[in-house]
């Protein structure tokens, strides 16, 4: 919480606040003196708002001192009922010394008689309007600490969410690695050119997705030209046998998503769908978007042809469960990921939120 009076629009409005409260006391003294109303406003309305400013600082850094839970109930509540009388008293006494000096100018619109029904009436309002001031501010520094304590869960679900999109962009790598290291070595002895290319198109690959891990996201741009040096890899060890394709609409390309997000599904249709044929297949990567406006989607769909006798053809490995998860973690509720096997080929689609960096 804020002190009283921190900025223009604040204490504008606490000022208005108390000179209302003045010239409804005013009206009120008026009546109950009885004067006219000029004589009653002229008593009430200069000390009011000057009562309110001295009020308000009062009980802000009282309640902040002494905080609600910090000392015994009884204690504070004994505090501030002696805080309110004395803020009564003095009030009543400016009041007071107010009217006589009004009436010390010898005109008839400054000041009224002052009856001990009205001393009682302003004493009593003035407790009570500190009191009121001091549950305000205790409202006031409890509701901040509800949001502080907010803010600090949910920074740490931020920080827990991000160490997760790690953990998991990191499983890919050396998962990745892992073959094409396997492959590499296994070209060396067959064909060495193919194993020296394959090895510059590996060095290519890293170098590209290096460029892009410490960015939330990219481009699907982007991470096509980091796919297409992964298949150009795939390529010198499956050569004919691995045909690729893509289906990319313009407008999509401008979309951001996660950085290797369709890496694991590629290499999942080349390992356990393409490699698993002997006379190969079509990978087919496609992206478009769907809808209009904000709920605009962005759909990518990679698909590849199967034994159509075997089992899987794209769902084993860990790459599926891995993008399902940062999907889960980067859009919560808002990303899905689907898979479905007919006629000879395995096809995985995700659906996510259409956002670019205009938007």
């Amino acid at each position: 919480m804020q002190a009283p009076l921190s900025n223009r629009r604040g204490a504008l409005l606490y000022v208005v606040a108390w000179v209302c409260l003045g010239m409804a006391l005013g009206a009120v003294c008026a009546a109950l003196a009885p004067a006219r109303l000029i004589n009653g406003l002229l008593f009430a309305l200069p000390t009011t708002p000057v009562y309110g400013i001295a009020a308000g600082f009062s009980t802000y850094y009282l309640c902040r001192a002494n905080p609600l839970g910090t000392r015994p109930a009884p204690l504070l509540i004994v505090m501030l009922a002696a805080a309110a009388i004395v803020a009564g008293f003095m009030w009543l006494a400016v009041l007071l010394g107010w009217n006589e000096l009004c009436r010390g100018l010898g005109v008839p619109w400054a000041g009224i008689t002052v009856r001990t029904e009205l001393s009682a009436l302003l004493f009593a309002l003035g407790v009570l309007l500190y009191g009121l001031l001091a549950a305000i501010n205790y409202l006031a520094i409890e509701a901040g600490r509800a949001r502080s304590a907010e803010r600090r869960a949910l920074e740490a679900r931020v920080a827990a969410q991000e160490a997760e999109l790690r953990m998991l962009r990191t499983q890919i790598d050396p998962h990745f690695l892992f073959n094409s290291l396997n492959s590499i070595s296994a070209l060396t002895s067959q064909d060495p050119p193919a194993a020296r290319e394959m090895t510059l198109q590996l060095a290519s690959f890293c170098r590209h997705s290096l460029g892009l891990a410490d960015q939330d996201r990219v481009t699907l741009e982007q991470e096509m030209t980091l796919v297409r040096h992964f298949l150009a890899i795939e390529k010198v060890r499956f050569g004919a046998r691995l045909v690729t394709e893509e289906a990319l609409e313009k407008g999509a390309l401008a979309c951001l998503v996660p950085p290797m997000i369709i890496q694991p599904l590629v290499e999942n249709a080349v390992k356990h769908g393409i490699g698993q044929l002997p006379e190969g297949g079509l990978l087919l990567v496609a992206a478009w978007r769907e809808g209009s406006g904000a709920g605009m989607r962005l759909r990518i769909a990679v698909s590849n042809a199967v034994d159509t006798e075997g089992q899987g053809g794209g769902a084993g490995g860990i790459g599926l469960a891995n993008v399902r998860q940062r999907l889960a973690c980067a859009y919560p509720n808002a990303a899905t990921l689907a898979w479905k096997r007919e006629d000879g080929t395995f096809s995985v689609e995700i659906a996510l939120p259409a956002q670019t960096r205009e938007s």
